[in-house]
């Protein structure tokens, strides 16, 4: 179970005026603790700040999201050696009705899981994905950010309940290639790799950014642009990445296969000397 807290203090249930309740109206980041710090943190922090003034909330300020995590992780039970940490932005309480006060005032909770890791031999062997029949909606004010609706992903993850099948790709409403349900994508071809763009839909995550920087850093090409799903039955391998597992090879989607070549060990590998422990060396 999870364990909530709001301003240091432990919580079990929230008003059901909140709107966050009522509309979804708010944001979250799901940030990997790993000995006891936040991994990726100005990722996380950038992009909820990007996400709160998008929405029109009140930004806060690095420091005080740092001090809400930090009395969450001393005040809970959770093991800080490797878990989940969950902070919610909501608009807070108000009255019934869509429009919001123009403070833009936003309550800050936090919300600590148990972390179990993969098993290493998906990071050897890969692991099979399948494609959502459940299209991402084009709305480019929300692209990137993680708002508090998640129902296309609900919708999506709903479709599947085989245990052999790790995740589901997302496509637009025009047949691109988006994202999974809570990862990225990356597609390889030869020496270079390219990953969606997230500029009318879907989620710019934190494992993503750090791919590229990595790619931008190493001298490899790392191109972000428009993907047609047809350029995925074609490429030579495929990763999917997450800010709690890194990044993970895909072997099978449908009829297709691929092999774990020398791209993806170079990449797993860039990541495992950046410090994401769950790739193997």
């Amino acid at each position: 179970m999870t364990q909530w807290f709001c301003e240091g203090l432990a919580l079990d249930t929230i008003s059901i005026d909140d709107r966050a309740v009522q509309y979804g109206d708010g944001l979250f980041e799901t940030v990997a603790i790993r000995g006891g710090e936040p991994r990726l943190w100005r990722y996380h922090v950038e992009r909820l700040q990007t996400g709160c003034a998008r929405l029109g909330l009140a930004t806060p300020a690095e420091a005080a999201l740092e001090d809400a995590l930090s009395s969450a992780v001393a005040g809970s039970r959770i093991d800080a050696e490797c878990c989940v940490a969950k902070i919610l932005v909501s608009a807070g309480q108000a009255p019934r009705g869509y429009r919001r006060d123009l403070d833009g005032k936003v309550t800050i909770l936090i919300g600590l899981s148990e972390s179990a890791r993969l098993p290493e031999a998906v990071y050897k062997d890969g692991v099979i994905v399948r494609l959502c029949n459940t299209r991402l909606a084009t709305q480019p004010q929300l692209a990137g950010i993680k708002t508090l609706n998640r129902l296309e992903q609900v919708m999506a993850r709903r479709e599947w309940h085989d245990e052999a099948v790790f995740e589901g790709l997302m496509l637009d409403t025009d047949d691109r290639l988006i994202c999974g349900t809570m990862s990225n994508v990356f597609l390889i071809d030869g020496q270079s790799l390219v990953t969606p763009a997230i500029t009318r839909c879907g989620v710019s995550g934190v494992m993503r950014r750090h791919v590229l920087t990595l790619l931008a850093e190493a001298g490899i090409d790392g191109e972000v642009r428009d993907v047609a799903i047809d350029e995925m039955w074609s490429c030579d391998g495929v990763l999917i990445t997450n800010s709690q597992f890194g990044a993970l090879p895909v072997k099978r989607c449908g009829d297709k296969s691929w092999q774990t070549g020398d791209m993806t060990h170079r990449i797993m590998q860039l990541l495992a000397d950046s410090g994401i422990g769950e790739q193997p060396a």
